[in-house]
């Protein structure tokens, strides 16, 4: 099995990059694929709080130092999903290679259908090295435009590395078309889908689990899904379809207006590798 690997990438923090990853992750166990989730956010790891995830044997850091393998690292997520969460000491910083983070992601590639890397915030030699590797690279920002032109500069140094950016996810969406639109005419990107603002996102990581599992009705929560279904190349299931609200932002159908005017419960792959004594 040779797996596709995502990055999730942003400009700057605070614009619901990890909330996106965490959240396609969740969706594409949904959709019956083995996940994991990355966190490679080195300075500041927040996976595993965001998930309430009980740390395994070893740490993102621990591998990428070589003092561990990658399954070691590797611990069961709220939502069906395993994922890798990183060292909370500033003095486990220092210890990372992040040149190893290519031979992390084989790792995963060869066990896991779909690895999720939550890049670090902000343009640096770390967040240069998963933009390279993964087979797609998604661009998140809101409409703001200090974030947009942070967002372009990554576009730009995922180009540079030889990184295939498949496009970008606007967040914290309010109601107005126009930001949309002037988001899309300032990213050289096509968009893949909008995520309204949505309250329940904060009580989703106060309670640690993904949105989808916390809030699945949630506008939010139903624009994540279809986004992470059509990453698949798939629908989402019908009840969910059907329960999106009348005029509801969705990330098809954000993706479709824009393109109309441009051109025409199941066990985690940690569980089965251990025989259920992890899950």
């Amino acid at each position: 099995m040779t797996g596709r690997v995502f990055a999730v990438a942003s400009g700057k923090g605070g614009v619901g990059k990890t909330t996106t990853a965490v959240n396609l992750a969740a969706v594409m166990a949904e959709a019956d694929r083995s996940v994991v989730l990355v966190d490679y956010d080195l300075g500041m790891s927040n996976v595993g709080a965001v998930l309430d995830v009980e740390p395994a044997e070893a740490t993102l850091h621990d591998v990428l130092a070589g003092e561990a393998d990658a399954l070691d690292a590797v611990a069961e997520a709220r939502g069906e999903f395993d994922a890798m969460v990183g060292g909370t000491h500033i003095e486990d910083f220092g210890r990372a290679d992040p040149s190893k983070l290519r031979e992390v992601a084989e790792d995963l590639r060869a066990e896991y259908d779909v690895t999720i890397v939550d890049t670090g915030g902000g343009l640096s030699h770390d967040t240069t090295v998963p933009l390279g590797l993964a087979d797609d690279v998604l661009l998140v920002s809101t409409p703001q435009v200090a974030a947009l032109e942070n967002t372009a500069k990554t576009l730009d140094l995922a180009e540079r590395v030889g990184g295939d950016v498949t496009g970008l996810i606007l967040t914290r969406v309010g109601g107005s078309a126009v930001d949309v639109e002037a988001a899309v005419e300032r990213i050289d990107a096509p968009l893949l889908g909008t995520i309204p603002e949505d309250g329940a996102v904060a009580d989703s990581e106060e309670a640690g689990e993904p949105l989808v599992v916390y809030a699945p009705e949630n506008p939010a929560a139903q624009s994540y899904r279809e986004l992470g279904y059509e990453l698949l190349g798939e629908s989402p299931p019908v009840s969910f379809r059907d329960g999106e609200a009348e005029g509801e932002v969705s990330a098809g159908a954000a993706f479709a207006e824009v393109a109309d005017e441009d051109e025409p419960e199941r066990q985690s792959l940690l569980s089965r590798l251990t025989g259920g004594r992890l899950g």
